[in-house]
């Protein structure tokens, strides 16, 4: 059985994101989900961390903005260190695609080729 490591999501960038050395961009998108809360349905948002690396990542760093939509497309990539005596990790989308949509888009794109 074949595994696949394949993300696709879209929403709101909720920072500026931040261009570390050797092209690293980091950023956050926040995705709403519907649960069910105290018996009422409601929309709870998910922030998911994302990092995009090499030209593409210095290229895109000045056109992405805090309350940009996109839509990404990835893998999920788990990391694991310790800080102060604690280990920590995180699972953030390792960024392959991005798409700008425009305000109340949700699937078709600007489709810049990034």
């Amino acid at each position: 059985m074949e595994c696949i490591n394949q993300v696709s999501i879209s929403g709101n960038v909720t920072r500026d994101p931040e261009l570390r050395t050797g092209n690293v961009l980091k950023f956050s998108v926040a995705v709403n989900d519907r649960r069910k809360v105290d018996g009422e349905w409601k929309e709870v948002p998910n922030f998911i961390d994302c990092v995009m690396f090499g030209a593409r990542a210095e290229a895109l760093s000045n056109m992405i903005h805090k309350g940009t939509r996109v839509s990404i497309g990835g893998k999920l990539r788990y990391s694991s260190w310790e800080k102060d005596g604690q280990k920590r990790s995180k699972v953030e989308v390792a960024v392959d695609q991005l798409d700008f949509l425009s305000k109340g888009q949700q699937e078709e794109s600007d489709d810049f080729g990034w």
